[in-house]
């Protein structure tokens, strides 16, 4: 049975896009072998041709582009998004870069391909992006599992030049621990500093606010956030919480710290959580080490980002004094959930905040952006109207959704 064939029945046989990527992966690697360097400390994976000339006229973008991807099936559009956003047509040629910490190369042939024959359509079929119908040449991955690999010469060759790069899902605190003050942070540092398209999924998208939590101790429930803001699960990056130090904090999501399936696993408590243990104390308020305001001065107020399953805000940079960074909501047409996002800030500080006791704070403030037409003014929190929860004594005392 040849590779397309296979790789038609399986994507008809699995409906959810993260077990085709996952499957889809195996397949490949079973068929071509993977093009991992023997001996390295990484694992390198190319789909298309990434020696392939790339067009003198594909310059870099003016303005920046990041997504937010809420983990789950993956959202076609985002994809589509990072290409076009990249300056990448017909033509021109382009290299879209994923990195991760574990996993395979699942990722290439979905993004690379338009349809499960392995085809380079203009027809792009649902769970496929079509980038090379778009303009790509190559979609590489990278599995980056060690601070070794993470300052090897290859690697930041591989990532310096590309024009879109992922952070796939897996567990953020390996990306913390493995990548963060190496060559390869400086490297994506550098493209985003030139405007290059950088997204990321789940613990992809969990390191890409400028506070982070980092999961050193592993996963924490709303319940056991509420319940303690301190437990030993809350582990947030930088430690102590600065201005400075954190890992990668675009300047678009500044103050701002950043959650993934917000639905499907109930994380709007330890959101809010997070978003309090940023709040700074003052005059007995606040919580002790936050470096924030509550309220709504947008200058230096917390702030927090929840994006629910198979959903993505497209985040741009513009080239406006009052709407320098907005950002819409995308997802799949065969999505089967609200699919939102929600933007959370504390209009006044906990009163109640502290090791071992159960977080205390009032007149939450959630604005949830549920459709694809709305553009919400992440410089100034607008665009939206908003609700309010309160937390009082570890608990919700309303849905926060």
């Amino acid at each position: 049975m040849s590779t397309s064939v296979l790789s038609s029945l399986l994507t008809r046989w699995l409906s959810r896009r993260t077990l085709v990527r996952w499957v889809t992966g195996v397949v490949f690697a079973a068929a071509f072998g993977s093009a991992t360097a023997g001996g390295k400390p990484y694992s390198y994976f190319v789909t298309g041709n990434a020696e392939a000339p790339i067009a003198a006229t594909l310059k870099a973008p003016s303005t920046s582009s990041i997504v937010l991807m809420g983990g789950g099936p993956d959202v076609d559009e985002a994809f589509r998004w990072m290409i076009t956003r990249a300056g990448i047509q017909p033509g021109t040629g382009g290299r879209f870069v994923v990195i991760r910490a574990t996993g395979t190369e699942a990722y290439d042939p979905y993004i690379y391909y338009s349809d499960a024959a392995l085809t380079r359509s203009t027809t792009v079929a649902d769970q496929w992006v079509g980038g090379a119908s778009l303009g790509l040449t190559s979609v590489e991955t990278l599995v980056i599992p060690s601070i070794a690999a993470a300052n090897d010469a290859f690697v930041n060759s591989v990532v310096s030049k590309a024009h879109a790069v992922f952070i796939a899902g897996g567990d953020q605190s390996d990306y913390i621990k493995y990548w963060k003050g190496t060559k390869l942070d400086q490297t994506l540092s550098g493209l985003m500093q030139n405007n290059v398209p950088i997204g990321g999924t789940s613990a992809g998208l969990a390191v890409l606010g400028q506070f982070d939590f980092a999961a050193l101790k592993g996963t924490v429930t709303s319940t056991q956030a509420l319940a303690n803001p301190y437990n030993k699960y809350m582990t947030l990056d930088p430690e102590p919480l600065s201005l400075t130090g954190g890992f990668l904090a675009p300047p678009a999501l500044v103050n701002t710290v950043l959650d993934a399936h917000l639905d499907s696993r109930d994380r709007m408590g330890r959101l809010i959580a997070f978003v309090a243990r940023l709040v700074a104390p003052d005059a007995g308020f606040g919580c002790p080490g936050g470096i924030l305001a509550s309220g709504t001065n947008s200058a230096a107020t917390a702030r927090g980002i929840g994006v629910d399953v198979e959903t993505a805000l497209l985040v741009q940079g513009n080239k406006s004094t009052s709407a320098a960074f907005t950002a819409r909501r995308v997802t799949n047409p065969s999505t089967t959930t609200q699919s939102a996002v929600y933007f959370v800030q504390p209009l006044n500080p906990p009163t109640v905040c502290g090791s071992g006791k159960p977080l205390t704070m009032t007149t939450v403030e959630i604005k949830k952006l549920a459709d694809s037409d709305t553009i919400f003014n992440l410089s100034d929190w607008s665009g939206l109207t908003g609700y309010t929860v309160d937390a009082i004594s570890g608990a919700l005392t309303s849905s926060p959704y």
